[in-house]
């Protein structure tokens, strides 16, 4: 897959857990997961928007394209 979910480093960065991520921004843990375990076909700008403003980042930080 050429694009990184960094979701993990941020958070271990910031010393949050998953769930409390998942509650802040309202997602249920298992979506969370699906994320970050970079299975997610998809991501709402509005829950890229909340975790930017959870984690006090930027988009860039979480998500990273690797050329195959």
């Amino acid at each position: 897959m050429a694009i990184i979910v960094n979701l993990d480093v941020m958070l271990a960065k910031r010393k949050m857990k998953s769930k409390d991520l998942a509650e802040q921004i309202g997602i249920t843990t298992a979506n969370l997961s699906i994320l970050k375990s970079g299975k997610a076909k998809a991501i709402r700008f509005s829950t890229l928007e909340a975790i930017c403003q959870a984690l006090d980042c930027q988009p860039s930080d979480l998500l990273e394209y690797v050329n195959d």
